[in-house]
């Protein structure tokens, strides 16, 4: 039985914005007034025939109504509420939810602004340390990659304007999986009067350099087609979408040039990996596959990551694949990508959790792990990680080596290849993982590094614990 879809603030949300009365709104849709209030007020479910009128009298993208968005916003405002140096009291989890349903936009920005008081904390903590004199430039605004990393997720990382131009010039050059590059290179050359060349670059690391008055573009010797069509086609972004992307960077208000200049380049490099593996083709293909990544692989002539990428914008509406998370973690735990589709919550600072398998992948290399995990709400995910490395191709080229995690909630998991075979309900079976150390609530997690920011802890002597801390009997908010 499908579940009961309720859209009572994000409906009001929406008619406010839009300036419409209620009344005007029943009359839009052909239902009575008082259809419309039990909708706003979440006392009748929105049926599948409506959403769709909704959809179009709004001239929004369905995932507007998604409960996904709330779920991660009701993650983070827990998250935030766990720290005692933001909230002095235990705020009940139903109060919570309530706020995040009838004031998601006030909820957000109490979200944005604690996580904007812990990065202050955390600079005066890195001041003092390092003994350093007065704090120096210190900026209460998001770092420029935390805030186009959160642009991408509002989208649930799907740019529905660039996807849909690179399927239709994917189309139109009938590109074909290995011989890529040349026919992108013969783009660039007839349409814009770009030469391509490879080029053994003297500078560490470059893999593209394009010179605007020579009209010349440089790409690194020995990289794979897959590998240079990517770079070809990022360019080539830049020469042809640059005005949807930069009315995306528009319309999402980034903050600084920083912001939008690591956007830019985000949104070429989306543009990039949907030329190179079109939508309808490649999600076809990987329903078919049952999102086998390895099969998907071979088939389009592209690394692992590129298509657990792809695999995570897969959200337009009307064929959408599974909602996937995907992150991209190093050896000491840095997380340097996150992405989500789902309700999977990424603690927004310090290391992901150490029960996590994606940092088991590194002592099984090239071998795919599964897990399925459990957050402290309650909410499952099944899961898949495996390392990957880049660079090298010579005797002490510096190579750089990464896992990356996708996953996706567990009533998903029947459509990975990956779930066969497993009993998925078995308890045994189930990882408890949490966010991080510093916001997760569980209280009986052997591997804790820390303890949650503003738990009171028992400190006594007379009995020792596996764990590293004890503290008191107030226990962390479940859903």
């Amino acid at each position: 039985m499908s579940r009961k879809l309720f859209i009572g603030a994000r409906l009001r949300r929406l008619r406010e914005q839009g300036g419409q009365s209620q009344a005007a709104l029943a009359g839009r849709l052909g239902i009575s007034l008082s259809y419309v209030c039990q909708l706003e007020n979440n006392q009748r479910p929105v049926s599948a025939p409506l959403l769709l009128k909704l959809v179009q009298v709004f001239q929004c993208d369905i995932a507007e109504f998604s409960e996904e968005q709330d779920k991660r916003l009701l993650h983070e405002l827990q998250a935030v509420c766990l720290d005692r140096g933001v909230v002095g009291e235990r705020i009940a989890p139903a109060q919570l939810a309530r706020m995040v349903e009838h004031v998601p936009d006030i909820a957000a920005a109490f979200v944005s602004l604690a996580e904007r008081h812990q990065r202050l904390r955390e600079e005066y903590a890195q001041v003092i340390e390092r003994f350093r004199g007065e704090p120096a430039g210190v900026s209460p605004t998001p770092l420029p990659h935390e805030e186009v990393r959160d642009f991408f997720n509002r989208r649930d990382n799907h740019i529905d304007t660039l996807d849909t131009q690179a399927e239709a010039l994917a189309q139109a050059l009938a590109l074909r999986p290995g011989e890529r590059a040349a026919a992108l290179r013969e783009v660039l050359r007839q349409r814009h009067g770009v030469d391509t060349l490879a080029s053994d670059f003297d500078d560490f690391g470059v893999l593209r350099r394009f010179d605007a008055r020579r009209r010349r573009l440089e790409i690194a010797a020995g990289l794979s087609d897959a590998q240079q069509a990517f770079q070809l086609a990022t360019q080539l972004a830049l020469l042809e979408q640059l005005e949807r992307i930069d009315g995306e960077i528009a319309a999402a208000g980034l903050a600084d040039a920083h912001s939008r200049g690591l956007a830019r380049q985000g949104l070429a490099h989306y543009f990039a990996g949907a030329l190179l593996l079109p939508y309808g083709e490649f999600l076809h293909a990987a329903r078919a596959a049952r999102y086998d990544i390895e099969a998907l692989q071979r088939r389009f002539a592209v690394g692992f990551e590129t298509v657990c990428h792809r695999l995570s914008t897969l959200q337009r509406s009307g064929a959408r694949g599974v909602p996937f998370y995907l992150v991209r973690v190093d050896r000491a735990g840095n997380i340097s990508k996150r992405q989500s589709a789902t309700a999977f919550h990424f603690a927004h600072h310090g290391g992901a959790c150490p029960l996590w398998h994606v940092h088991d992948a590194f002592a099984h290399p090239g071998q795919i792990l599964v897990q399925t995990a459990e957050m402290p709400d309650g909410t499952r995910f099944f899961g898949i990680a495996r390392s990957i490395g880049r660079g090298g191709g010579g005797w002490r080229t510096p190579r750089k080596s990464f896992a990356i995690g996708l996953g996706c909630e567990l009533p998903h998991a029947r459509e990975l290849v990956y779930a066969d075979g497993l009993d998925l309900a078995a308890p045994r079976e189930v990882v408890p993982i949490g966010p991080g150390c510093r916001v997760c609530p569980r209280a009986d997690c052997v591997q804790r590094a820390f303890p949650p920011a503003g738990k009171p802890l028992e400190t006594s002597v007379d009995a020792e614990f596996l764990g590293a801390y004890r503290f008191g009997d107030e226990h962390g908010m479940h859903g």
